[in-house]
């Protein structure tokens, strides 16, 4: 199935205790069926300090699932998405405004 969601989509939270955050999607997994969202769902990580690099505490982005994430449409609201045909090529489109993505 077609991914309804992409890389660089401006999504919004629906659950969840970032619900109602926005941020646009930095990868997706879909055998997973997940997607990381910049500055939602952030979690702490602890590294060891290398030659590299300095160690501590660090916020990483952690995913989420698609189905908690709805698309943002031009006018800012969430929208789910569909498919159609135009001019022999598949698009996305937003369900509410009929706008292609």
């Amino acid at each position: 199935m077609a991914a309804k969601l992409k890389k660089g989509d401006k999504v919004v939270v629906l659950t969840g205790k970032d619900k109602g955050k926005q941020g646009e999607i930095a990868s997706v997994d879909p055998k997973s069926g997940k997607a990381v969202v910049e500055g939602v769902n952030v979690a702490i990580r602890h590294t060891r300090q290398t030659q590299t690099s300095q160690g501590g505490r660090q916020p990483k982005a952690m995913p989420i699932e698609l189905s908690n994430l709805a698309f943002l449409d031009a006018n800012g609201k969430a929208t789910r998405v569909g498919f159609r045909t135009e001019d022999g090529k598949k698009v996305r489109f937003a369900k509410t405004t009929g706008d292609v993505i």
